[in-house]
């Protein structure tokens, strides 16, 4: 959600001493960094990901592998379905662009496209190239605590700084006590009205970190439509450095 696909993907942080520390010194912002570096990783990452759009007529799926390397560096290459494989999507520090083989077309994305869906799915090209940051954007208040599918949470109030240039103007998140996982998220625009709530399931341990392997994101003005993101395969720390993340490499990755 990141965990948005907040969840998914990709923006990646080095982990600090903070895991060292109790749950009785921890703040806000601590729970709120903890819990992104379960997927966010430490220096790296590779993931392979399927998303699976419901509208109330039709329902179609999209598969994808994604690159990360720190939070300034991502890829993300679709492998599903025939038609749309091959197309990818690039983010260079603060610059994005995506790639269409079938008309040989490579188009940067502007700061107006972030808020837009991503492969028409309710996941914005902001969640997926992960342009914004959870811990550094927003300012976080521990607003108490509640129980999610038997698991005890931390609930995190997350309100953007105000010299942010994000999406969301709020966010709440509702953080596992144990394992710091997000277990679910409402995430409001920035007159402080309901767009989006997400919730994380199926928790697993894959490559030494449990995380939760299924997400599922539901407009609140479209309730019969939904996003459901499925984690297959994660690892962290894999060998990749910059060069990776080029203009040239979008063509060629597979």
């Amino acid at each position: 959600m990141k965990n948005s696909l907040s969840i998914i993907v990709l923006s990646l942080m080095s982990c600090c001493c903070i895991s060292s520390l109790s749950a009785q010194e921890m703040n806000a912002t601590d729970i709120v960094r903890k819990a992104d570096e379960k997927f966010n990783g430490e220096k790296s990452s590779y993931s392979v990901m399927s998303m699976t759009i419901i509208r109330p007529e039709w329902k179609r799926s999209v598969e994808f592998k994604s690159w990360t390397l720190g939070k300034d560096y991502a890829l993300a290459l679709i492998t599903a379905p025939a038609k749309e494989a091959g197309q990818t999507f690039l983010k260079r520090v603060s610059e994005m662009w995506s790639w269409n083989p079938s008309i040989n077309r490579l188009i940067k994305l502007p700061p107006s496209m972030m808020s837009q869906g991503w492969m028409g799915s309710d996941y914005t090209n902001d969640d997926i190239l992960r342009e914004s940051s959870v811990v550094n954007d927003y300012v976080h208040e521990i607003a108490g605590e509640e129980s999610i599918e038997g698991r005890l949470c931390y609930k995190i109030k997350m309100t953007a700084r105000e010299e942010a240039s994000i999406v969301w103007g709020k966010q709440i998140r509702w953080i596992d006590k144990k394992d710091y996982l997000v277990l679910k998220a409402e995430l409001y625009d920035e007159d402080g009205y309901l767009v989006r709530t997400e919730t994380g399931s199926d928790i697993k341990v894959m490559d030494g970190r449990t995380i939760t392997s299924k997400i599922e994101l539901v407009p609140a003005e479209e309730p019969e439509n939904k996003t459901l993101v499925e984690i297959r395969e994660i690892k962290f720390n894999i060998p990749v450095g910059e060069s990776y993340f080029s203009q040239q490499n979008m063509k060629r990755v597979r």
